[in-house]
C-alpha cells in the first residue's frame, strides 16, 4: 500500500494575501461595530487597571460580586464629583463660544493683509469670514439643543450600559479569563507551566495597574497646578482648564499640543499684549516639568515605549474610534507589550523599551 502523497507547500503569496484580507476584514468590522466594540474595549482596559483594587477587597473577605460593585461605585462617584466640580466652569466656556468665534474672525481680518501675496488665499478667507458681526452672530447656532441631546441620548446610554456591563463582568470573572489565557499561552509555548504563566499574567496586570494609577496621580497634580497658575494669571474658567489639562494629558503628544493651542486662543481672547501668551507659556512650563522630571522619577523605566509606536497607536485608534480610541490607545499598547513579554520569558517588571 503506497503512502499518501505529501501535500504541496502553500503558496507564500496566497498566504500573504489571505493575511492581508483577514486584517482588512477585521479593521472594517471594528470600524463598523465601533459603537459596541469601543465601549467593551474601554471596559477591558478599565478592568485591567481596577483589578488589583478588587483583589484587595477580596483579601478583606469581601465577596467578589460586592467587591466589583464597590470598585465601580467608587469610580462612578469620583467621576461624578469631578463633573460636579467642573460643570459651572464648563458652561461658562460654552457661553463664551460666540465671543471667541467673533474675536477669531476679527483677528483674521486684522492680519488678512499679510497674506495677500498668496494669491487666492485672501479671497477664500474673505468668503469664509463673510459679513459676520457680533450683533448678527447667532449665539445658539453651534450649541447643541435639547432636541439634539434627546436624539443622541439612546445611543449614549446604550454605550454606557455596554461599558458598565463589560467592566462589571470582567472584574467578576477576570481570574478565570486569566487562567484560560495562561493555558492558551502555555500551549503555544509547547506545554509550559500554566500556573507559572497565570502568575506572570497577574503580575503583569498589577504592574500595568500601578503604572496607570501613578500616571493618574501625576495628571491630577498637573491639572491642579495648571488651574492654580491660570487663576494667578487671571484667566476665566481656570478650574475647567485644569480639568481639561488633566484629561488631555492621558493622550500623549496630541493632548498637550491641543491644550497649548486652546490656551493660546483663550489668552488672545482674554488679554492684550504679552500677557496673552502667559496661559500657554505657564502650561508648557508645567507640562515640561511633568514630562521631563516628575514622570521619569515616579514611573522610572518600568514601562518605556518607543515614541514612534505611541504616535502610530494614537493615529490608528483615533481613526478607528475617535476620542475614545485616543484615550485607550496607550493603555492597549502597554497591555499588548507587557503580554508579549510573557511569550519572551522576560520578568514582568523589566523594562519594555523597544
Amino acid at each position: 500500500m503506497t503512502a499518501p502523497a505529501a501535500r504541496p507547500p502553500a503558496d507564500p503569496v496566497l498566504r500573504l494575501s489571505a493575511a492581508v484580507l483577514a486584517t482588512l476584514a477585521v479593521l472594517v468590522a471594528l470600524k463598523l461595530a465601533g459603537n459596541i466594540v469601543a465601549p467593551l474595549a474601554t471596559a477591558l482596559v478599565g478592568g485591567v487597571m481596577l483589578g488589583p483594587l478588587v483583589d484587595r477587597l477580596e483579601r478583606l473577605s469581601v465577596p467578589p460580586t460586592l467587591a466589583a460593585t464597590l470598585v465601580m461605585v467608587a469610580g462612578a462617584l469620583f467621576l461624578a464629583s469631578l463633573a460636579f466640580l467642573v460643570e459651572p466652569y464648563f458652561w461658562q466656556l460654552i457661553d463664551q463660544i460666540p465671543r471667541i468665534k467673533w474675536e477669531l474672525l476679527k483677528l483674521l481680518r486684522e492680519y488678512r493683509d499679510l497674506i495677500q501675496s498668496f494669491g487666492n488665499v485672501n479671497d477664500e478667507v474673505a468668503r469664509a469670514l463673510g459679513d459676520v458681526s457680533p450683533q448678527r452672530e447667532d449665539a445658539s447656532a453651534e450649541i447643541p439643543t435639547l432636541m439634539d441631546a434627546l436624539f443622541l441620548a439612546p445611543a449614549i446610554l446604550a454605550q454606557i450600559a455596554i461599558f458598565l456591563g463589560g467592566l462589571f463582568f470582567f472584574l467578576l470573572t477576570r481570574r478565570s479569563i486569566y487562567r484560560w489565557l495562561a493555558a492558551r499561552i502555555g500551549a503555544a509555548r509547547g506545554g509550559g507551566d500554566a500556573v507559572a504563566t497565570a502568575r506572570r499574567v497577574s503580575e503583569t496586570e498589577a504592574l500595568i495597574s500601578r503604572y496607570f494609577l501613578t500616571i493618574t496621580i501625576i495628571n491630577t497634580g498637573l491639572g491642579l497646578a495648571v488651574a492654580g497658575a491660570l487663576t494667578l494669571i487671571g484667566l476665566p474658567g481656570a478650574v475647567a482648564w485644569g480639568a481639561a489639562a488633566m484629561m488631555l494629558n492621558f493622550v500623549l503628544y496630541l493632548g498637550p499640543a491641543t491644550m497649548a493651542g486652546a490656551l493660546l486662543l483663550a489668552g488672545l481672547m482674554a488679554f492684550d499684549g504679552a500677557l496673552s501668551l502667559a496661559p500657554p507659556a505657564a502650561y508648557l512650563a508645567l507640562n515640561l516639568i511633568e514630562a521631563q522630571f516628575t514622570t521619569p522619577a515616579l514611573v522610572g523605566r518600568r514601562i518605556a515605549i518607543n515614541p514612534l509606536m505611541i504616535f502610530v497607536a494614537l493615529v490608528f485608534w483615533l481613526w478607528l474610534w475617535g476620542p475614545i480610541g485616543g484615550v485607550i490607545a496607550i493603555p492597549i499598547l502597554v497591555i499588548v507589550m507587557k503580554t508579549f513579554e510573557i511569550f519572551t520569558d522576560r520578568p514582568a517588571g523589566e523594562d519594555a523599551e523597544t
